[in-house]
């Protein structure tokens, strides 16, 4: 079986990759705009090419039996990015997928789906308000799956929570890089509110279940998240304490932080997208009982757990992270910490 993955040279993309090839999978291939610049180039069949140009999508997926969807523009991109690539993009790909003869499309969505819900936990059945850019774009693709659903091709759809593991930087980059250096790290509001994160592990597991299980039982949508979480600033202290500085989560009040960071976005200066400053001290939990009863999911790491192993992770390639200047607006790349790195001598 050829496995083609869209957005290959992504954080999650190349923690599926080697998943694949720890299977025993020998026959993957995938699309990305940026370059697959990791060790395991030599073991897949790389097109650098872009979602959004059928051409690209037509000469780069040929051959595949099961495709992984996981390109998308990601919030800090702008808001026609966004729509270009997380809905017309996801089109074309379910389009093209559907001429060349593959069986299946899995889809990953996001929780970002349910907006800023009024309940915990959520559930698949919940209504899809999505919230600015990101989360409206989010709901709009899960609408072009079911439009292909319903024409015949079987499209599982992943709803993940914020998942860490090797090679994820972004904003968690930030808070490392705090830890190593033996800083408090500010918290937004109380820290009391449970935030449920995901092992990029265990969302590899949900998206290999949806490859090989039976098409009647997965052509379905999944909420995949941890099982085990407490606090926002338990589990972000447990980072701290692994540091071994006896530095801790300082919590702040909210409101003052959240229209501070609404000043810093419109300077420019905020090193957070709204959806994070907003939803930061607020409970964001989903039930994954679906997914545990339908596809066998049973995570194997917790809130914490994944935090450290990510933590160790980054301090494993601090080095090769301190040479390199590019930043970006992935999870690739570290983010830019603007107004933080002011911020950061009095902590």
């Amino acid at each position: 079986m050829k496995i083609y993955i869209t957005g290959i040279s992504g954080f999650l993309s190349i923690n599926l990759v080697r998943y694949l090839l720890e299977k025993g999978y020998t026959d993957i291939s995938g699309i990305d705009l940026v370059d697959f610049t990791y060790p395991e180039r030599d073991r897949i069949e790389f097109y650098q090419g872009d979602i959004r140009n059928e051409a690209d999508l037509r000469r780069s997926m040929q051959g595949a039996d099961l495709v992984v969807h996981t390109a998308a523009a990601l919030p800090l991109y702008t808001p026609e990015e966004i729509y270009s690539t997380d809905v017309i993009g996801t089109r074309l790909v379910l389009q093209t997928a559907q001429a060349m003869g593959v069986k299946r499309v899995v889809h990953i969505s996001s929780t970002a789906v349910y907006g800023v819900p009024d309940h915990h936990p959520l559930f698949e059945t919940d209504p899809m308000i999505g919230v600015g850019p990101y989360g409206e774009a989010k709901v709009e693709a899960e609408s072009v799956c079911t439009e292909f659903r319903e024409k015949g091709l079987c499209v599982p759809v992943i709803r993940p929570k914020s998942f860490v593991g090797p090679e994820r930087l972004g904003v968690f980059a930030i808070f490392y890089e705090w830890a190593s250096e033996g800083k408090n790290f500010p918290n937004i509001g109380s820290g009391n509110n449970r935030y449920q994160l995901l092992a990029v592990e265990d969302l590899c597991d949900a998206i290999y279940a949806c490859l090989t299980l039976d098409e009647g039982a997965i052509n379905d949508t999944f909420n995949v998240a941890a099982t085990e979480f407490t606090t926002m600033k338990e589990d972000y202290q447990a980072v701290l304490d692994e540091a071994g500085f006896g530095k801790k989560i300082i919590p702040f009040p909210a409101g003052p932080v959240i229209l501070a960071l609404r000043i810093l976005e419109v300077l420019k200066l905020s090193p957070l997208y709204p959806w994070i400053y907003e939803t930061a001290s607020k409970d964001s939990f989903v039930s994954v009982e679906k997914a545990q009863r339908v596809l066998g999911y049973q995570p194997k790491y917790s809130n914490k757990d994944a935090m450290i192993r990510n933590y160790h992770w980054y301090l494993a390639n601090i080095e090769r992270l301190r040479s390199e200047t590019s930043t970006g607006v992935t999870h690739r790349l570290p983010w830019k910490q603007k107004a933080l790195k002011w911020v950061k001598v009095f902590f």
